[in-house]
């Protein structure tokens, strides 16, 4: 009886550890396998997966030839741990790659993108933002006190944070006080809001409710704008400008700020706070706002960044020469740069870069970077507030840019690769 329990104990053991190995190759796959690669037209590119087994690449175009270092292209090579391969796209254009486990189970499809070489300026200057939101955005709702003395919450269960209102009453709104200025015109009326919520649009019900102040209040907290300061990535040789590697976010929602426009100013670095384990650093600004101080017109806020055209006076400033754009396959631990015009002058700073994860399940956070820059660290202790957007180069080439630090160790942060905010 008693080796009939250890029997299953074992069996039940090896099952369990079977399930888990499978269980943590599969994740190792999805991590060190990209969904996408962009590689350069008539120039062979040479790509290293860091396998945990055995899998069997498949080219499904002639455009697209596979090498595996004999000098001799393929359209199928076996891959095996962190065995070099090499690309060879002959005409521009999308194509797919499979990859099969043991030359027998289908895992996955990668698109293979054939471009052309691509250059930009890694500009590291720091900028004012300001950004207008597509609606007046609600923060949250609260209690209001009326005249009888008792306290009501209108806008309770109705709007939520992250509701964006376009309208009352059929009047478009653009600003929070407009629709102050609507709400004290309505008399105690119902107020009908057209609401935006998860890019669908509704009409819900309000009714004001009158303050012992004479003002009436629907009881919701919005915002219609929002400011800070960062650092500019790029600029294209087309004059179109990519900022921060992640999006602006609202404060109180943690949401990415949707928007109808924005501008770039000129901003001047007046302090430097220094991370502690805990607490980021932080770099504080002057934002000169008007139009002699206005760089550019920002048109996207999303996940990767912030994007848009530079004005001449930006162009101007960032007279410096382009390099070439390094997509991910480009990129390996080692020493990289920096750049930065934290300490009042754009210059290159020296940096690590620890960890590259190829897949795309982490837009933003693809590069685990440590300054090892003396002058950097003095001056602020590695990354603070404000240097999200500091381009990386390695060899060469604008490979990404700076987006998180880490709260625990101001030396060490996140970065995303250039190619996913070129392809926002």
């Amino acid at each position: 009886m008693k080796k009939r329990k250890f029997r299953r104990f074992l069996l039940w053991s090896f099952l369990t550890g079977a399930v888990s190995v499978m269980g943590f190759s599969y994740y190792q796959l999805k991590l060190v396998i990209p969904d996408r690669i962009n590689i350069i037209q008539n120039q062979e590119e040479t790509v290293r997966f860091s396998l945990p087994l055995s899998a069997t690449l498949q080219s499904e175009s002639e455009e697209v030839v596979l090498g595996n270092g004999s000098n001799i292209p393929q359209d199928q090579i076996t891959l095996s741990q962190s065995r070099q391969f090499s690309l060879y796209g002959k005409s521009r254009g999308s194509y797919k790659l499979s990859l099969e486990l043991f030359g027998l189970i289908r895992f996955k499809e990668i698109q293979v993108d054939v471009v052309t070489a691509q250059y930009a300026i890694p500009c590291g200057a720091p900028v004012g933002i300001y950004l207008k939101s597509a609606g007046v955005m609600v923060i949250g709702t609260g209690e209001i006190t009326g005249l009888d003395g008792l306290p009501s919450e209108p806008a309770a269960g109705i709007l939520k944070s992250g509701d964006y209102i376009e309208a009352i009453n059929g009047e478009p709104l653009e600003t929070k006080e407009e629709l102050a200025e609507a709400v004290s015109r309505l008399n105690g009326n119902e107020a009908i809001l057209t609401v935006r919520r998860d890019e669908q649009l509704m009409d819900v019900s309000l009714h004001p409710v009158t303050c012992q102040d004479g003002t009436q209040k629907l009881g919701v907290w919005v915002r219609s704008d929002t400011q800070g300061i960062g650092t500019m990535t790029y600029l294209d040789l087309n004059g179109q400008f990519g900022a921060l590697g992640h999006g602006i976010s609202d404060s109180d929602t943690g949401q990415v700020v949707q928007i109808s426009k924005g501008s770039l100013f000129d901003t001047e670095i007046v302090g430097i706070e220094k991370g502690r384990v805990g607490s980021p650093g932080v770099m504080s600004g002057v934002i000169y706002y008007g139009p002699g101080s206005l760089l550019g017109e920002i048109d996207t806020n999303s996940e990767v960044g912030i994007f848009g055209t530079a004005g001449d006076k930006f162009r101007q400033a960032m007279n410096m020469q382009p390099i070439e754009i390094g997509y991910r396959q480009d990129v390996k631990k080692g020493p990289a740069l920096i750049r930065s015009g934290i300490s009042g002058e754009i210059r290159d700073y020296q940096i690590e870069i620890l960890k590259v994860d190829y897949s795309t399940s982490h837009q933003n956070k693809s590069l685990v970077i440590q300054v090892t820059d003396p002058d950097l660290l003095s001056l602020t202790g590695g990354i603070v507030q404000g240097m999200s957007g500091s381009p990386i180069i390695q060899d060469n080439k604008l490979i990404g840019a700076v987006t998180h630090v880490f709260i625990q160790d101001s030396t060490k942060g996140y970065g995303i690769f250039i190619e996913n905010m070129l392809l926002h």
